[in-house]
C-alpha cells in the first residue's frame, strides 16, 4: 500500500468514526465499539495485522495518552473527597478481584493457575476512556462519579504491573511477597516522578512566555509524556505516572488552560480511534465464536463474582481505616460501573506477544468480553443509577475561566463563559465588584458582541472577556468563582471562590 492511499484510508477512518460518535452518543455505548468494528471490518477485507508485539507497543502509548488526557480534565476539586476511596479500590480492589476471578475460572476453563491469574490480572482494571465516556454524561453525585473516574486513571498502573510480572518468566515462580514488594516500588517510582514532573512543568509554563499560544498545549502534553517516559527508565510505573503530572498540569492555573485541555481532548479521540482500529484488525473474526463460550463464562465471573467483591472488600477496608463509608446501593453500582475496554485488550496482548501458551485464546476471550459486556453494561448505567437511587440531579457546571498573558502589557485577557444554573445569570455587571485593576471590556451574547454598561446583566451561555492586571488576576477570578457559585452576596456566605 502506498503511503497516499494509507494517508487517504486512514482519514476516511477518522472521519467515519467521528461521524459515528454522535450516534453512540444518543445510546451511551462508550464509542470503542465502534472503533473495534471498523477494525474488524477493515482485518476481514484483506488489511491484515497480526503481529502482538507491535500492538502491544502502539497499545501501550495510546493508553498513555488517554490518561494524561484524563488527568489533564479530571477536576481535582470534584474527585478530591472521592481519590482515598478510589486509590482503594485501585490496590486492594484490583489484588481481591485478580485472585477471585483467578479461582473462579481455573476449575471451569480447566486452565493452569498461572494462565488464570494472568486472566484475572488483565480483567481487573477499569478503562479510563470507556468510565469517562459514559459517568461524565451521567447525573451521579459528585462523591461517586469522582470515585469511579478516578480508580480507572488509578487502577491502570498496579494491573500492567501484575500481568508483565506474571507473564514474565523470571517472575513466575516468586513468592507473593517478592511479587507485593515489586509492584509497590514500581507504584512508588512512578507517584514519585509523576509529583515531581507535574509541579516543576507547571512552574515553568507559568514564568515562561512562549511566543506562540499553540505551543503550551504541546509543551503540556510532552510533560506528561517525560513523566511516563523517566517513571519507565527508572523501572517504576509510568501510567501512574503520566496521570498525576496530568492531573497536576490540568488542575494548575497555566495559560491557555481551556486550550491545553480540547488539544489533550482531540489527542485522546485520535489515540482512541487508531487504538480500537487496530485492536480490531488484530482480532481473528474467524477464531471469536469458539471464544464466546469461555468469553462469557469468564465475564460472568468478572460482573457477578469478582468486581463485587473487590468493591465489598475495599470498602469495608475503607470503613475500617475511616477513609470513606459506601452504602450498599454504592457499592452495588460501583461493581456494576467497572467497565472494560481498551485496557484489558491492549494487556492481553502481553502475553501473547511474550509467547504464552494459550495466550492467543485468552486474547480471543478478553475481546469477546469486552464487546459483549461492554453492549450490557454501558446502556443501562442511567437505569442502574436510578434504581439503586444513586443518581443525583445535574449540577451547574464549574465556572470556565482561560486566561492568556499580555506580556508586553503585564495584563492578563481571561475569557468566562456561564453555564447554565451559574448564579451570575442576573447579576449586573457592577454587582460583580471586582477589583479595580479588573473590567469587563465586551460581552459575546448569541453571536453578537457589544461592550456593556455597568448595568448590563449577565446571561446564561454569555461569554465575558475580562482584562485585568498581573496583580489583581487572581482576586478576579476568586470574585467571579464566588458570585457564580453562590451569587452577588457570596461575601455574606463567606464563599471565597477558591478553585
Amino acid at each position: 500500500m502506498t503511503l497516499n492511499l494509507s494517508l487517504l484510508l486512514g482519514a476516511l477512518i477518522v472521519i467515519a468514526a467521528i461521524a459515528s460518535v454522535r450516534l453512540v452518543h444518543r445510546t451511551g455505548l462508550p464509542s470503542l465499539l465502534v472503533f473495534l468494528g471498523f477494525g474488524m471490518v477493515l482485518g476481514s477485507s484483506g488489511f491484515t495485522f497480526d503481529n502482538p508485539q507491535v500492538a502491544q507497543q502502539i497499545g501501550l502509548w495510546a493508553l498513555a495518552v488517554i490518561l494524561a488526557e484524563g488527568g489533564l480534565t479530571t477536576n481535582w476539586s470534584r474527585v478530591r473527597r472521592s481519590v482515598p476511596l478510589a486509590m482503594v479500590l485501585a490496590t486492594v480492589g484490583v489484588a481481591v478481584s485478580i485472585v477471585v476471578l483467578a479461582f473462579a475460572v481455573y476449575g471451569p476453563l480447566g486452565i493452569d493457575v498461572r494462565t488464570a491469574l494472568i486472566i484475572g490480572a488483565i480483567l481487573a482494571s477499569t478503562d479510563a476512556a470507556a468510565v469517562f465516556s459514559v459517568l461524565r454524561r451521567l447525573p451521579l453525585p459528585p462523591r461517586l462519579a469522582g470515585a469511579l473516574e478516578a480508580e480507572s486513571g488509578f487502577n491502570d498502573a498496579p494491573t500492567v504491573i501484575a500481568v508483565v510480572l506474571l507473564t514474565s518468566g523470571t517472575h513466575a515462580s516468586a513468592t507473593v511477597g517478592t511479587f507485593l514488594w515489586n509492584t509497590a516500588l514500581q507504584l512508588v517510582i512512578g507517584a514519585a516522578v509523576g509529583l515531581a514532573v507535574g509541579p516543576a512543568g507547571a512552574y515553568a509554563l507559568r514564568h515562561v512566555a512562549l511566543p506562540a499560544s499553540g505551543l503550551y498545549p504541546i509543551a503540556v502534553l510532552a510533560l506528561t509524556f517525560i513523566s511516563y517516559g523517566g517513571a519507565a527508565l527508572l523501572q517504576g510505573s509510568g501510567f501512574l505516572a503520566v496521570y498525576l503530572a496530568g492531573l497536576i498540569l490540568g488542575n494548575s492555573r497555566l495559560p491557555h488552560r481551556g486550550a491545553t485541555r480540547s488539544f489533550a481532548e482531540g489527542a485522546a479521540w485520535l489515540a482512541q480511534i487508531g487504538l480500537f482500529v487496530m485492536l480490531g484488525m488484530l482480532a481473528d473474526v474467524e477464531e471469536l465464536p469458539s471464544a464466546i463460550v469461555p468469553g462469557l463464562i469468564i465475564g460472568t465471573a468478572l460482573v457477578l463474582i469478582a468486581r463485587p467483591v473487590s468493591v465489598v472488600a475495599a470498602s469495608l477496608l475503607a470503613q475500617v481505616l475511616h477513609v470513606d463509608r459506601v452504602s450498599w446501593r454504592e457499592q452495588a453500582f460501583l461493581s456494576w460501573a467497572g467497565l472494560r475496554g481498551a485496557v484489558p485488550i491492549v494487556l492481553a496482548t502481553i502475553p501473547w506477544a511474550a509467547g504464552i501458551e494459550g495466550s492467543k485464546d485468552v486474547f480471543n476471550q478478553v475481546f469477546v468480553i469486552v464487546i459483549v459486556f461492554t453492549l450490557l453494561q454501558g446502556p443501562t448505567l442511567p437505569y442502574a443509577a436510578k434504581l439503586l437511587g444513586v443518581s443525583a440531579p445535574a449540577e451547574a457546571q464549574d465556572l470556565s475561566v482561560e486566561s492568556a498573558p499580555l506580556e508586553e502589557l503585564h495584563a492578563h485577557l481571561m475569557q468566562v463563559t456561564v453555564p447554565e444554573g451559574s448564579r451570575l445569570h442576573g447579576v449586573e455587571i457592577f454587582e460583580l465588584r471586582l477589583p479595580a485593576g479588573a473590567a469587563v471590556t465586551l460581552v459575546v451574547r448569541d453571536g453578537r458582541s457589544f461592550v456593556p454598561a455597568p448595568s448590563t446583566r449577565i446571561h446564561t451561555g454569555d461569554q465575558l472577556l475580562i482584562v485585568t492586571t498581573v496583580a489583581c488576576r487572581d482576586q478576579a477570578e476568586r470574585r467571579l468563582r464566588a458570585v457564580h457559585r453562590r451569587g452577588k452576596l457570596a461575601g455574606w456566605y463567606g464563599e471565597q471562590g477558591l478553585e
